[in-house]
């Protein structure tokens, strides 16, 4: 036998022939011979493409311990189960209104496919508590201590899992899960044991879930309501035999057609990810995902955009705003932590950092090129001027002569970096945009353009002293914003970039993200660049989703914070002389504003953030006459 063509084959890597078990398991479990498997250092996800689904998971190592494999087995079993025993179609139909009743019901719906596999395979059953402990344990939920910074999704979920598989949550999650156990035990404990008779048919299992989110005051009860009748309804317009095939096979239906897999694709790719990111660092749960997919559902429900008609604005109002604080970061906490936090920060981000300090020098060349000098002669204060000496010597009565380097319109600038702190974008995305954000801010500053850094986010989940403000008053109707906002001043425009380099590490502290109401937040950091002295404005704007608080939409129109964020921008881009930008990391903003980008990934933030900041400093270069509504119109 010939074996020439040995010596040329580059030889397998050892972590190959795994991987190929991994995927075989996976179509296996899935029922899904055409699933497309991935293997990449990035997050895990599972996308239902018309083509077929695809799994994307992480790069095992070269030399894989019994304990990584289990987790690696975990994420895998995960998204098989989710493909096997997940009707996307049902489960978008019965999402609840609320972010945290979405929230809680996506988190329910993933332990109850894991429930089924773990229930008929204890190998499955060992991966997903190996799966479900590193992911845990990567959040953080050890260190919790307060109720207000465990996620109650997943401490219902982990409740949840228990009863269907009779497993105990996992060591790293039993924190969160004693926080909230008293509770949930007292108020739906007994219905809680009744999930089990349900686990097999997601429409009746996920009517029952209802029900519970309602006796946890999630809002959920009338909800249930309307989905009951549009259940109902469209019932009425099947046959008996079809109502009782559904009962017996919903977990096991295929898409229903090209006209919804579009709609699939997107909210399946959310909801997948939202199962399972837990091979990022510290904090990066499914918190993210789960937000994200919760906006997903929430646009199909929600009311059309604000028409030309409609008053988009000047009805909005806050219930109260004695709560509401406006803080330095580091009033947040101490300079230990601080300290701490960043070096956390540092750690997390080595790779990260070197490629956005690559991506902020060649901004800065760029912008420095455009800092041609210019100087005005003969005048009679200034900087000596050396080259009219000789005439000096030549001719002693000759007055001194001076120059006086000219004012650029260049170094004439501010700029401020708003960044969304709420709770989606903890873990990966707000790692990345705090170190974006301090790169980008050094690098300005060596180029005379002074930088401002600000967040927001709220002091409470579902409502704080607002909402306590407005029960005590009897909860009168359409009491407007029912939460307390937190903006944070993590580095005013007059403060070097070295005094607030700490700062950033805040939005490392566990329990900080929370909600999002971008309307006030824009509002605010606009006015504080009015209050600038600088002669060009520049305000942009990172968010990962449209504005979201649970406990102002639950008693206000659905659409109440998003038609006031238009109406704010509206109000910047047509009648300020600030120039406003966004940036959405996995969420489309330019149906919001009109100078935008949207990128897929946390991980092109710094890309595009500096590329952004260039064409803005570029077009000032090339177009100096030009009006600033005809520069915006020629970037966009």
């Amino acid at each position: 036998m010939s074996t020439n063509h040995k010596p040329s084959s580059k030889p397998e890597a050892p972590q190959e022939p795994f991987k190929r078990a991994i995927a075989g398991c996976m179509r296996a479990l899935a029922k899904a011979p055409d699933l497309e498997v991935s293997y990449a250092p990035e997050r895990p996800s599972l996308i239902r493409a018309s083509d077929g689904p695809k799994a994307r998971l992480p790069e095992p190592a070269r030399k894989l311990d019994k304990r990584e494999a289990a987790i690696l087995r975990g994420h895998a079993d995960a998204m098989a189960l989710r493909l096997a025993c997940h009707d996307s179609d049902v489960h978008r139909r019965l999402m609840p209104q609320t972010q945290t009743g979405r929230a809680c019901f996506d988190a329910i719906e993933q332990a109850r496919v894991e429930a089924i596999g773990a229930r008929r395979m204890q190998g499955v059953s060992d991966n997903l508590g190996a799966m479900l402990d590193d992911r845990f344990t990567r959040a953080r939920f050890p260190e919790v201590t307060n109720r207000a910074d465990a996620p109650l999704e997943d401490a219902l979920a982990m409740m949840v899992r228990e009863r269907l598989t009779g497993v105990a949550p996992p060591k790293s999650g039993a924190p969160v899960v004693d926080l909230w156990r008293p509770w949930i035990e007292e108020r739906i404990g007994a219905d809680l044991d009744k999930l089990g008779t349900t686990i097999e048919n997601q429409k009746a299992f996920a009517q029952f879930v209802h029900k519970l989110l309602a006796a946890l005051d999630m809002g959920e009860e009338a909800n249930s309501d309307t989905e009951d009748s549009e259940d109902d309804s469209e019932d009425n317009s099947e046959s008996e035999g079809e109502q009782d095939e559904e009962r017996q096979g919903d977990a096991e239906r295929s898409d229903d057609g090209l006209q919804s897999e579009k709609a699939e694709a997107s909210s399946e790719e959310l909801d997948e990810t939202a199962m399972d990111s837990a091979e990022a660092p510290s904090g990066e749960v499914d918190e993210e995902a789960a937000s994200s997919d919760a906006e997903t559902a929430s646009d199909a429900n929600r009311a059309p955009s604000a028409g030309r008609n409609e008053v988009r604005g000047p009805d909005y109002k806050a219930f109260t705003r004695k709560s509401d604080e406006i803080i330095a970061a580091e009033d947040l906490c101490d300079p230990e932590e601080l300290e701490r936090l960043r070096a956390f920060l540092d750690k997390q981000l080595q790779n990260l950092s070197a490629i956005v300090a690559r991506l902020a020098n060649r901004l800065q060349r760029r912008l420095m090129a455009q800092q041609n000098r210019s100087w005005e002669f003969d005048l009679e204060e200034g900087m000596l001027d050396p080259s009219r000496l000789p005439r000096i010597i030549i001719d002693p009565q000759q007055p001194l002569s001076f120059k006086r380097e000219k004012d650029t319109d260049f170094r004439d600038t501010v700029v401020t970096l708003l960044l969304d702190n709420s709770g989606s974008m903890r873990g990966r995305p707000i790692t990345v945009a705090a170190t974006c954000a301090d790169i980008l801010a050094r690098t300005l500053e060596r180029c005379g353009v002074k930088v401002e850094i600000l967040g927001f986010t709220t002091r409470a989940w579902k409502g704080g002293l607002a909402r306590e403000a407005w029960l005590q008053a009897g909860k009168p109707a359409s009491p407007g914003r029912l939460n307390d906002l937190r903006h944070i001043i993590y580095k005013s425009a007059d403060a070097p970039w070295r005094r607030a380099r700490k700062n950033l590490g805040l939005m490392m502290r566990e329990g900080l993200l929370k909600e999002n109401i971008d309307g006030e937040a824009l509002d605010w950091a606009h006015k504080r660049l009015l209050a600038r002295p600088e002669q060009r404005r520049i305000l942009m704007m990172i968010s990962d989703g449209a504005p979201v608080d649970d406990s102002t939409l639950s008693v206000n129109p659905g659409n109440y914070l998003e038609r006031h964020l238009r109406y704010i921008i509206d109000e910047i881009e047509n009648r300020s002389p600030v120039e406003l930008i966004a940036i959405g990391i996995g969420h489309d903003v330019t149906r919001y504003y009109r100078r935008a980008v949207t990128i897929v990934d946390a991980e092109e933030l710094g890309g595009a953030m500096t590329e952004k900041l260039a064409e803005l400093f570029s077009e000032t270069s090339k177009e100096p006459s030009a009006p600033r509504g005809v520069r915006k119109k020629a970037l966009h």
